[in-house]
């Protein structure tokens, strides 16, 4: 008697198994252990040795995980974004480090971002933020707006008395931006208002527009992005409800149409 499945079904199930996910999820977690390890100098004095080996064993348990699936899914492998990226993170890791590109080798890190491909859960909140792409680039040269126009008035107002602050318009740009992220922009501000009292007005302002509005902005665009994943849980979570409570009833009918009987036998 032969098996009903094919071989590559046989294998198809077992990488798509709640087991095999969970032993590459593992996995995952040792190896960025493993690769944080290897940037102390002590602990490579130590059991460098033992690390690369480590090393070695996992990579070759990427490769060969990468080879069941894309025995198993064929062509479709490739249409699978997750997939590719999977198959380029492991590929960097295959860069010999002799050659020319051996910097590449470092990046060997980015194996840890197999996570997110690998857990359903991030790779929903990763599927809402690529969705949101569009609209926060929108936001993006909002922002870009925002900060060039700041800097061009404020070299021009504060420039001569503040160079090392807004002596032309890249430093403006950047001191700007180091405003926008709230760090030390009072001693910059106390700078300014020794010669410019009025420049709170500027200030207050800026930091308004582009901190407390603008960037509020990217917030609300991912919170947007990830309503539709939520909705369709929340969908799905009705749907099994609804089948529960039919479910329920049927067997209540049942019971009902088999108590009479019961009692006349």
């Amino acid at each position: 008697m032969t098996s009903a499945y094919t071989p590559r079904e046989r294998v198809l199930a077992l990488v798509e198994s709640n087991r095999f996910q969970k032993f590459i999820i593992g996995v995952i977690f040792l190896n960025a252990i493993t690769l944080g390890l290897e940037t102390s100098h002590a602990v490579m004095d130590s059991v460098g040795g033992l690390l690369h080996i480590l090393d070695r064993i996992m990579l070759a348990i990427f490769i060969v995980e990468l080879g069941l699936r894309l025995y198993a899914h064929g062509l479709r492998f490739f249409r699978d974004p997750w997939s590719v990226f999977d198959l380029f993170v492991v590929g960097v890791s295959l860069v010999p480090a002799s050659s020319g590109l051996s910097v590449l080798r470092a990046l060997r890190v980015l194996r840890v971002l197999r996570l997110v491909s690998a857990v359903p859960g991030m790779k929903k909140v990763v599927s809402g933020l690529l969705t949101a792409i569009p609209a926060m680039m929108s936001i993006i040269l909002l922002l870009g707006l925002v900060l060039y126009v700041g800097a061009v008035l404020a070299t021009e107002l504060y420039g001569p008395t503040s160079p090392a602050y807004f002596g032309d318009l890249g430093d403006s740009l950047f001191t700007l931006f180091q405003v926008m992220t709230g760090e030390a922009w009072p001693d910059i501000a106390n700078e300014v208002l020794v010669q410019h009292p009025s420049a709170w007005i500027f200030f207050v302002l800026y930091i308004l527009v582009s901190t407390f509005v603008v960037l509020n902005l990217f917030t609300a665009v991912v919170v947007s992005a990830m309503e539709p994943e939520r909705q369709e849980e929340l969908t799905l979570d009705h749907e099994v409800l609804r089948e529960i409570r039919e479910l329920r009833a049927e067997v209540a009918a049942l019971r009902a149409e088999s108590g009479p009987s019961v009692t006349a036998s």
